[in-house]
């Protein structure tokens, strides 16, 4: 009795986070109790007697402490954290912590996630969006632009400048339009729904390049020459990162500056010998303007410190002697300006070097910074945009196609690809709004959009396979007719720039996010890092305790709500969704335990174990998701026609979070723990979270299929076009004509399902395109009155012409080879013979 009553105080105790001198009094009193019922049992002697000295331990004096067990434990630490590079050092203390903090905690403050400011859009900002924006998409022929002028036309381009699309995030002072990064992401989101190619030739410059970086760290004299010319277009930038033999890491860049005197402008100046060697650079040529990350040397001490003077970003003009640039690549047959750029010991005088003299060596923080706000933006809002797309092409396509008498829509297998269609977009939009928002309140926030970049690419490509089994035949014929061709064709491309997936999800998301997520990882590193061993014990001594605390209040919690399958975790009221609050609550606590012991044992080597990484990185990305969903349900009110997404977005989450945790733990690359952490993580077993069922996937497939509010709020932001010549108008006028016509469309397939076929007077030979014939032997037959034959006849016309494809002769085909316009025909009807 006594055991069991000193181990419920001991765990009471930590689960409610009480230590100090509170914690000893209590522990002190359950040992007088159990020994006063018990006797002096040895049992509840040993184990209170244990407890009460760590109680006592916590509170005893400062340096008794300090000597006795704070400074061996620091060497330990030390050589269990993982020791970090100087350029993982300026990752770890770039950007900062929200949202994802609480995730890490192991109990989120659900408050923060509810109260928290969320995106919005000014006035301003949505007329531009319902003027501009829908003026350059109505400009848009995404066939022409890749296959015919293998480029924008130049009316695009000029418009492009002459409205300040390069310009959205410049401030107005500056000569820009001073929009949000909701504004942005919105923007770059509704032309990828029109045309890549557009999409990303917009948003570069206001993402990553030398605007961005001017912007928070140029010079007075930089700001006041560059940004307005940058906001109107006058320059063009580019920023060049990759170079060929160092991918994306940023250590091994071999481009280099050194530090020497040169003449410019007629004039001997101080500055630096550039030569670079880059690929893969958007706008690179085009580009009037070329950024450039390279490191910079100075082996003649001209500036009086090191030889090697770290990463720089500088900026170049094109104009500038002994620069090429102009080739270009051709990335999946998008046709955005894509290329290389190269130089030799070009000259370019220091107030070329972004923020001046004083930022050489800092580009990597620069570029860090930078690249929070860029990756939270650009891929995502094209990874959304390509889900809006497909549910609204997708669903319409899937409601008018028949097949067997009825439309393809109600077959199990189609709503089985148009449920995860309608889902995962919902999702993509909800992790974009909810990183948008934290974005537009100021924070940097490097984790979540290393978690957004990775998550939204990879399923934009679901999404878009999911829409190619759907439209079959009609999406693989390449053509101007084809409205996914160019999404399809583009999907490897957000998969691989800005840190190709693989490396984003097995290196990043957690080997960043548990250090600097961490409420305490980051204080310890740095005690253990200082030279001065006193002021490190102190500083280790001040936190370590608490850490200790907090691994294991979030081990009791990981047990008790799976023992519980969460019932004792408080959850918030509204939209009366707690038992989903309580999992994720449950799985929050059991992932910064696992992270704990991740760093405990795995330390320094966790760089080299990246499927546990990467797995871990799926955890985090399912608990990130789930809550955005949660968040954005609750910015809208909780309509209630939105609940069965939001059930099937959470249902899909934590069904996936727990086996990425499952599997975590069963290849845990320390064997002896893979039992303790299964019992505490999963003490009932990782059951019970099934995902969605039947029925529930059926209704989240209808929901782009029907004509809702739902359907309208999934695609929203998508650009709509009606006209029946233009590939996605053609199926949603074929669509609003189905809808107009369903009842007629019934009659007559009754009539001919119930008429035997010697009775059909032939109807049953005429082919699909023969419906003038069939609407005339419909009426008269009285199925359909005469008043809706004209009606009808378009709707079969409309229907009809969604499932033709493009045909080319061979002097077509030959003149696309060559980038002209090809001869196109469409076959209504096989050839003779």
């Amino acid at each position: 009795m006594s055991v069991l009553l000193l181990v419920l105080s001991a765990l009471v105790l930590i689960y409610f986070s009480i230590g100090g001198k509170t914690a000893a009094i209590v522990m002190s009193v359950a040992t007088l109790v159990g020994v006063a019922n018990d006797g002096w049992h040895l049992l509840s002697f040993v184990i209170g007697g244990l407890l009460l000295a760590l109680a006592l331990l916590i509170t005893l004096p400062g340096d008794l402490r300090l000597d006795k067990f704070s400074r061996p434990l620091l060497g330990w630490v030390r050589s269990r954290l993982p020791k970090l590079s100087p350029t993982e050092q300026e990752a770890l203390n770039s950007g900062s912590v929200d949202w994802d903090g609480e995730l890490f905690s192991g109990k989120p403050e659900w408050n923060k996630l509810l109260d928290a400011a969320p995106a919005h859009l000014t006035s301003e900002e949505q007329a531009f969006l319902d003027g501009p924006v829908e003026e350059l998409c109505k400009m848009l022929d995404d066939w022409q632009i890749t296959h015919e002028h293998y480029d924008l036309p130049d009316k695009v381009w000029k418009f492009i400048r002459d409205k300040g699309f390069f310009g959205l995030v410049i401030p107005k002072e500056d000569g820009g339009l001073g929009f949000s990064n909701t504004a942005h992401s919105e923007i770059v989101m509704k032309i990828s729904t029109r045309s890549v190619s557009a999409a990303v030739t917009v948003m570069v410059p206001n993402s990553l390049g030398p605007g961005e970086l001017l912007m928070h760290y140029g010079t007075d004299d930089q700001k006041h020459h560059y940004l307005p010319r940058l906001a109107k277009g006058k320059e063009i930038p580019c920023f060049a990162l990759t170079s060929p033999v160092a991918g994306s890491d940023a250590g091994a860049i071999p481009d280099k500056g050194i530090v020497c005197k040169g003449e410019w402008n007629g004039k001997e100046v101080l500055g630096l010998k550039v030569t670079w060697n880059k690929r893969y650079i958007t706008l690179a040529p085009v580009a009037t303007l070329i950024g450039l990350a390279i490191k910079v040397y100075d082996p003649e001490k001209l500036l009086g410190g090191n030889d090697d003077i770290g990463v720089t970003c500088v900026m170049v003009p094109r104009e500038t002697d002994g620069v090429n640039a102009g080739a270009r690549h051709l990335p999946m047959n998008t046709v955005f300006m894509n290329g290389p750029t190269w130089g030799t010991e070009v000259f370019i005088p220091m107030e070329q070097v972004i923020g001046g003299q004083d930022m050489l060596g800092k580009g990597w923080k620069m570029l860090l910074e930078c690249l929070s706000i860029g990756r939270s933006i650009s891929l995502p809002a094209l990874g959304t945009g390509a889900g809006k797309l497909a549910s609204l092409a997708t669903g319409s396509y899937a409601y008018t196609r028949e097949q067997f008498g009825r439309t393809i829509s109600q077959f199990e297998g189609v709503q089985e690809a148009l449920e995860p269609i309608a889902g995962y977009t919902y999702m993509m939009d909800a992790a974009r709004l909810l990183t948008a928002g934290m974005l537009d309140r100021g924070v940097r926030p490097s984790v979540p959009s290393a978690v957004l970049k990775y998550r939204n690419t990879d399923l934009m490509r679901e999404v878009i396979n999911h829409a190619m089994d759907v439209v079959a035949g009609r999406g693989v014929i390449t053509g101007p007719r084809n409205f996914l061709a160019r999404a399809y064709q583009a999907v490897p491309i957000g998969i691989t720039v800005e840190g190709a997936n693989i490396l984003t999800r097995s290196l990043m998301i957690f080997g960043q996010g548990a250090i600097r997520c961490h409420p305490f990882i980051v204080e310890e590193i740095e005690a253990a890092g200082m030279e001065d061993e006193d002021k490190a014990a102190k500083q280790f001594d001040g936190i370590f305790y608490r850490h200790l605390a907090h691994t294991t209040r979030n081990a009791l919690r990981a047990f008790v709500l799976g023992l519980s399958k969460g019932w004792l975790e408080t959850a918030p009221r509204q939209g009366d969704i707690q038992k989903y609050y309580r999992q994720l609550g449950r799985f929050s606590a059991a992932f910064a335990l696992m992270t704990d012991v991740t760093l405990l044992t795995v330390g320094g080597g966790l760089k080299a174990r990246q499927r546990l990484s990467g797995r871990m990185a799926d955890c985090l990305v399912q608990l990130y998701y789930a809550t955005a969903v949660i968040k954005q349900w609750h910015e809208e009110g909780y309509p209630d026609d939105q609940r069965d997404l939001v059930e099937w977005c959470l249902q899909t989450c934590l069904h996936d979070l727990q086996d990425s945790m499952r599997d975590a733990i069963i290849n845990f690359p320390a064997p002896a723990l893979r039992w303790p952490l299964r019992l505490l993580v999963f003490p009932l077993g990782a059951t019970g979270l099934n995902g969605p069922d039947d029925k529930l996937g059926a209704k989240v497939a209808a929901t782009i299929v029907n004509d809702t509010p739902v359907r309208q709020r999934i695609s929203r932001g998508t650009f709509i076009n009606m006209d029946p010549d233009d590939p996605l108008g053609r199926v949603l006028n074929a669509y609003n004509l189905a809808n107009e016509t369903a009842e007629m469309r019934q009659r007559l397939h009754e009539a001919i399902r119930n008429r035997d076929e010697d009775e059909l007077d032939g109807i049953a030979l005429l082919m699909g395109h023969q419906r003038k014939e069939l609407v005339d032997w419909a009426c008269a037959q009285g199925i359909i009155k005469a008043d809706e034959c004209p009606k009808m006849e378009e709707a079969l016309t409309a229907l009809y012409d969604v499932i033709r494809v493009d045909a080319f002769d061979a002097d077509g085909l030959k003149a696309l080879a060559k980038g002209a316009k090809g001869k196109r025909k469409v076959v209504e009807r096989p050839a003779k013979g």
